[in-house]
C-alpha cells in the first residue's frame, strides 16, 4: 500500500496508515528520495503512529530513509512511536541511532525547524 506523502512548504510529511509489508518500505524510501530532490526538500518527517510493531527491517529501512534523505540535502525526525513498540526495540535491541525522533507531528515540526534554522536554512 502506497504511503501518501504531503509537501509542507520545505518538508515532506509520510505519514504510515497501516502495517506496511517490506517491499512497501523499501517503495516508501525510494519515493522519498525521489522527492525530496523533486521538490528540493530540507525534511522529512515520518509518521509512524499506527504502527504497533517496529520489527528489525522496518527500523534498517527508517534509518536508511533518514541517511538517503541526509545524502539528498534533508534532515529526517521519525514521530509517533508508541510506548510499547519503543519497549519492543529496547528489547530487541534495535536503534534508530543518528535519526532523530520526536513525540508527535508538532513536536517533529519544531524540532525540524529548529535543526534547519541552526543550519542556516529558513524554513517556509
Amino acid at each position: 500500500m502506497a504511503v501518501p506523502i504531503l509537501k509542507q512548504g520545505d518538508v515532506l510529511v509520510a505519514s504510515i496508515q497501516v502495517a506496511l509489508t517490506d517491499s512497501d518500505l523499501v517503495e516508501l524510501r525510494d519515493r522519498l528520495a525521489e522527492q525530496v530532490g523533486r521538490h528540493r526538500s530540507r525534511g522529512v518527517i515520518l509518521d509512524v503512529t499506527v504502527l504497533d510493531v517496529l520489527d528489525s527491517f522496518a527500523a534498517r529501512t527508517l534509518r536508511s530513509i533518514a541517511q538517503t534523505a541526509r545524502l539528498r540535502g534533508a534532515h529526517t525526525v521519525v514521530v509517533g512511536i508508541q510506548p510499547e513498540v519503543a519497549f519492543g526495540m529496547v528489547q530487541l535491541g534495535l536503534s534508530l541511532e543518528d535519526v532523530s525522533t520526536a513525540l508527535d507531528l508538532e513536536e517533529g515540526l519544531a524540532h525540524l525547524r529548529a535543526v534547519l534554522e541552526r543550519r542556516g536554512h529558513h524554513v517556509r
